[in-house]
């Protein structure tokens, strides 16, 4: 964002933490929709939820390796 146009509020809400933190509940509530239709077991959801985690460093090199942002947001969260 530029700076004379945003608030602390705004950079904090755009940041890569929040997109990332985002992006794992996104992969959560899909997770938890493949449970509801039967798709993987319940305990795939649970742990997700329990120990989902990511680094933003780690994103970030995985991304230049991969050149792919989302996959370098799944092989981390994976890891």
């Amino acid at each position: 964002m530029i700076s004379r146009y945003s608030t602390s509020e705004m950079n904090a809400l755009w940041c890569q933490e929040e997109k990332y933190k985002i992006w794992l509940e996104v992969e959560a509530l899909a997770l938890e929709g493949m449970v509801a239709e039967g798709e993987v077991p319940q305990e795939a959801a649970l742990a997700l939820r329990q120990k989902g985690a990511f680094s933003v460093a780690r994103i970030d090199e995985l991304e230049r390796e991969i050149k792919h942002d989302v996959i370098a947001f799944l092989t981390n969260v994976a890891e």
